[in-house]
């Protein structure tokens, strides 16, 4: 008998079993290959035992990063592309290559750091879903992060500024979308009648920048003018995730927005106080520090990036 399996990841909204990219691609191919995962929501990735999601548990075995977790399933017997040629499994690995650097940084400036998709959909969207007080601090963090790995891939010469950079990875997302679609053609799956490795990830890149309703829609204007891709997505959420999909009814989603803008508003609130406090206190006199007894804190590993090549 096959060891249970767990798979802790963010959750979902706008119809999408989960908002992180990483997340759905992983919970796309256990569907495809007929893994059974039990999912376990967190919505708080320091409570993770490895600090990243997703996360695979199995017995004693902690596992994190997509590739990594496709890797473990496969090995497990679950193998979404067994019918696969040498050629096509090294297609598998460009255009999986082709996601990660033209399409990724401009997912993570939809989501982090376009001001206005921040401050309205983001921000109080996670921290909606983290507990006081890291819902303070976890959604800025998460955040930065992203601008910096955006600017530590894209931020040499010849692009410097932030604008540079922005004009930049928006042409080259929809260079990367006309180049999946061109792929796809009118087939129902990138290789055939059955879904495998690409198409999970395509669709952990494509569903978030189709269904999450921004009030900036660059990329998603350019994807819905490709409807073989929305296609995919759609298909894919129909025929592997129908308990997830039906929306918000028009009245739910007016009360559903109601509720954001007040979250929004609150914890927007809330963090002008923090800053307030933070102020105060620096204006306050200040004495002489009392030597106290350091704490040493053990350091953190190593942060890697969640989207690793896959062995071919």
């Amino acid at each position: 008998m096959a060891a249970p399996m767990e798979l802790s990841c963010w959750g979902g909204d706008w119809g999408l079993p989960s908002l992180q990219p990483e997340s759905l691609t992983v919970m796309a191919y256990a569907k495809f290959s007929g893994a059974p995962l039990t999912v376990n929501i967190i919505n708080n990735s320091w409570r993770a035992p490895k600090g990243d999601l997703p996360v695979l548990i199995s017995e004693d075995i902690v596992i994190s990063q997509p590739a990594k977790i496709l890797n473990f399933l496969r090995k497990q017997k679950y193998n979404a592309d067994y019918q696969l040629s040498a050629k096509q499994g090294a297609d598998t690995l460009a255009y999986i290559a082709l996601l990660e650097e033209k399409l990724l940084p401009a997912l993570l400036h939809t989501f982090w750091i376009e001001a206005e998709n921040y401050c309205s959909v983001t921000k109080p969207w996670f921290a909606s879903r983290i507990s006081f007080p890291l819902s303070l601090y976890l959604p800025g963090k998460m955040s930065r992060e992203a601008l910096n790995r955006i600017m530590l891939t894209r931020g040499g010469p010849p692009l410097y500024s932030l604008t540079e950079v922005e004009a930049q990875i928006y042409r080259d997302a929809k260079e990367c979308l006309n180049l999946l679609s061109k792929r796809l053609g009118t087939s129902q799956f990138f290789f055939g009648d059955a879904p495998t490795t690409l198409d999970a990830f395509v669709f952990g890149f494509l569903a978030p920048i189709y269904k999450v309703c921004f009030p900036r829609v660059i990329l998603q204007e350019h994807l819905k003018q490709l409807p073989n891709l929305c296609r995919l997505c759609d298909d894919i959420l129909t025929c592997y995730f129908r308990s997830t999909v039906s929306g918000h009814s028009p009245a739910g989603q007016d009360t559903a927005d109601a509720n954001l803008q007040k979250l929004t508003q609150l914890v927007n609130k809330e963090s002008n106080l923090i800053e307030k406090m933070d102020d105060n206190l620096r204006k306050s006199p200040q004495h002489p520090p009392r030597k106290l007894t350091t704490l040493k804190l053990a350091a953190g590993g190593e942060e890697s990036s969640p989207w690793n090549r896959l062995s071919p």
